[in-house]
C-alpha cells in the first residue's frame, strides 16, 4: 500500500493529456491492490506470512480502498471532459470551472480513503475514517439555456 501511496505524487492527476494515463495508472494499481488484500483475507493467508497485520484489518483496509477506487473512478467523468472538450467559449470556460471542481472533489475524497485504508491496517483499535459521500450534482447546474 505504501508503494501505491508513494507513487500518486510522482503522477499526479491535472487537466492535461498525460493525466488520463496517470488516472488510469493509478486505478490499475489500486484495484490490483485491492484484490491481492482481498485474496489475502479471504483464504485466510495473512497469518504468519511476511508480518502482514491479520485478516481484520486487511478487510478494513480493501473497504477504505474500494471508497478510494469509486472516487478515482468518479473523477475521470470531469477529468475527460477537460481533456477533450474545447474551451474557448464564456459557456465551456464556466463549464471547465464545474468539470475542475467536480474533479478535485473527487480526488480529494479518493486521498481520504487511501490515508484512512492506510490508518486501518496501522493502528487495530481506531475506526475507519469514512470520506465524505460527494453531494449529487444540481439539476441547474446541469441544464442550460441556449441563447
Amino acid at each position: 500500500m505504501d508503494a501505491v501511496i508513494a507513487d500518486i505524487p510522482d503522477y499526479p492527476i491535472t487537466a492535461d493529456d498525460t493525466s488520463l494515463f496517470n488516472s488510469m495508472r493509478q486505478g490499475s494499481l489500486l484495484c490490483h491492490l485491492a484484490a491481492s488484500m482481498a485474496a489475502d483475507v479471504e483464504y485466510q493467508l495473512v497469518w504468519n506470512v511476511c508480518d502482514l497485520p491479520p485478516a481484520k484489518r486487511l478487510g478494513r483496509s480493501v473497504g477504505q480502498l474500494g471508497q478510494a477506487i469509486a472516487h478515482s473512478t468518479q473523477a475521470l467523468a470531469p477529468l475527460i471532459a477537460l481533456t477533450t472538450t474545447a474551451q474557448d467559449t464564456l459557456q465551456q470556460k464556466v463549464d471547465a470551472l464545474e468539470h475542475h471542481s467536480r474533479l478535485r472533489i473527487h480526488l480529494d475524497d479518493a486521498d481520504r480513503a487511501l490515508v484512512s485504508a492506510r490508518t486501518a491496517l496501522e493502528d487495530p483499535l481506531s475506526p475507519t475514517v469514512t470520506s465524505a459521500p460527494t453531494p449529487a450534482p444540481s439539476h441547474a447546474l446541469a441544464v442550460r439555456r441556449r441563447a
